[in-house]
């Protein structure tokens, strides 16, 4: 009895042994199936957090990172910024600028047959960036623009110094072509927004002619740009209004903006174009009426 009775105990006691054991193992694979399931949530949950951010990232309200439209997004971009009404041009008026076309003397410049606006900037300059807005708007009123194209302002210097308002959005005109009956519009892009090392400026990009030369170190002794001559009787130089108001704006927002005239955008901006016009209105005996307004003629007397 003795005997059998150990017996008995031993096999119990394997018994208890084996199912500890078999407890343990089971317990030790279901966590290695919880951190293994865990570490799956946790890749999920970074790869989701990343989408969002990257939704919620979009350059409607990250002008400064956003992509220049092109496409049927850049040919609505430019209807609209075209086609600003002349009852909101009108309701803005002078609006808010911080510069005017001022009155010159000399021999009526004309191409064509036709009084001649020039216009000579380049790509990278933000000044030029926020008076190519204003003169689209301008022009826009007495003809019509094809193959605008959407650019930045640059950020820096071939040197590596930092430009005012960097990547202000804007247009280039190196491959637009403005049509109108009445005026003809020129311009030169003289340096791409492309910071060039080797000159600690911007690569090079349309050389003016010696007549055009000759009339920026006549009318623009400090060679600053933009400069703008319209037809010898009036010029500006340097930005006609603040390009802060367009930081951090896409092409789309300061196009619908450029409709609401009490935007910042549209008051400086579109103020800028009502003395662009007045000044073109000069050139072209106050033609067409549609441009020529009562409410531009009355500026013409402040230039």
């Amino acid at each position: 009895m003795g005997r059998s009775s150990s017996a008995k105990d031993e096999r119990g006691r394997r018994a208890k042994i084996a199912a500890q054991r078999a407890a343990a193992q089971r317990a030790q694979r279901r966590n290695r199936m919880l951190i293994a399931g865990g570490a799956i949530i946790a890749v999920i949950a970074v790869v989701v957090t990343f989408v969002l951010l990257r939704g919620n990232s979009t350059p409607t309200t990250s002008g400064g990172t956003s992509a220049p439209p092109t496409g049927s997004e850049l040919a609505q971009v430019i209807s609209t910024t075209t086609t600003v009404p002349a009852a909101t041009l009108n309701q803005v008026g002078a609006g808010q600028v911080t510069a005017t076309p001022t009155s010159i003397s000399g021999t009526p410049l004309t191409s064509g047959g036709r009084p001649e606006m020039l216009y000579m900037g380049a790509e990278y300059c933000p000044y030029c960036a926020a008076e190519r807005w204003a003169m689209v708007v301008a022009l826009s009123r007495f003809g019509t623009f094809s193959g605008l194209a959407a650019i930045r302002s640059a950020a820096q210097d071939g040197a590596g110094q930092a430009e005012p308002y960097p990547n202000t959005p804007t247009w280039t005109f190196v491959n637009a072509h403005f049509t109108s009956t009445y005026l003809t519009f020129t311009s030169v892009e003289m340096n791409t927004n492309i910071p060039d090392p080797s000159t600690g400026g911007y690569t090079t990009l349309q050389t003016p002619t010696a007549e055009q030369q000759a009339l920026l170190r006549n009318y623009d002794t400090n060679g600053s740009i933009p400069f703008i001559d319209y037809g010898n009787k009036f010029m500006s130089v340097g930005a006609s209004y603040d390009p802060a108001v367009l930081k951090n704006l896409t092409w789309n927002q300061i196009a619908t903006a450029l409709h609401n005239p009490g935007s910042p955008v549209a008051r400086a901006a579109l103020g800028a174009a009502n003395y662009m016009t007045a000044a073109i209105c000069v050139l072209t005996g106050n033609q067409p009426a549609s441009a020529c307004t009562p409410v531009v003629k009355s500026l013409q007397g402040k230039l």
